[in-house]
């Protein structure tokens, strides 16, 4: 059985994936995925980009050549143009990569924990289900502010890029099962365990 494991930011689905391999479940991570993905792909990406980066000034390619990730971001997240132009290098490539995870791999249950898997249609056409954990604004902006020591402003805005999460994965028409995370570790543990129960039951 293959799902997906998704949910806004800071909401905890990096938690419920980590509890779902001591369950013996072999968790795929998109955010190792996308790294893999950039370095296959990273002359086109540098050749692609190269102008724009120029122009506002920033260097996204590092000095052993790599593509410096944060600064490439701070490129493409600033234009929606410019986002849909990495999709397109980066999305097939991440699809390659998963696919030859998932057949490689021998486990019975495997979780893509995904924040956008919706993006890549033959990944998400896999799954059974989408194991979608969410949180109150509040408790997220809290646990965004220590996690990654980011200004209020710059996380609001983060949050404002995932606006219609939900809508869009209900969209794909596979079912959805809410893991709500608004306390300890056991509690989501737990909660985690009946939505698993839920997906199982799923005809």
């Amino acid at each position: 059985m293959i799902i997906c494991v998704t949910g806004p930011m800071a909401a905890g689905k990096n938690a419920a994936a980590k509890l779902l391999e001591k369950r013996g479940w072999f968790c795929i991570d998109a955010d190792t995925l996308v790294h893999e993905a950039i370095e296959s792909e990273a002359d086109k990406i540098i050749r692609t980009f190269s102008q724009d980066a120029k122009k506002c000034g920033i260097d996204i390619v590092r000095q052993d050549g790599s593509i410096d990730r944060r600064s490439l971001g701070k490129i493409v997240f600033s234009d929606a143009s410019l986002l849909a132009k990495q999709e397109a290098i980066v999305y097939p490539a991440i699809e390659k990569c998963a696919m030859q995870k998932i057949d490689s791999h021998e486990a019975k249950n495997i979780a893509l924990n995904a924040a956008v898997l919706y993006k890549t249609p033959t990944l998400m056409r896999l799954c059974r289900a989408i194991l979608y954990v969410e949180a109150p604004f509040w408790m997220r902006l809290l646990r965004a502010k220590k996690r990654d020591g980011e200004t209020i402003r710059a996380i609001c805005k983060r949050f404002r890029a995932q606006r219609g999460l939900y809508r869009n994965y209900k969209q794909t028409g596979i079912p959805i099962v809410k893991v709500r995370n608004v306390s300890s570790l056991s509690a989501l543990e737990w909660n985690t365990e009946k939505a698993l129960r839920r997906i199982e039951g799923l005809n």
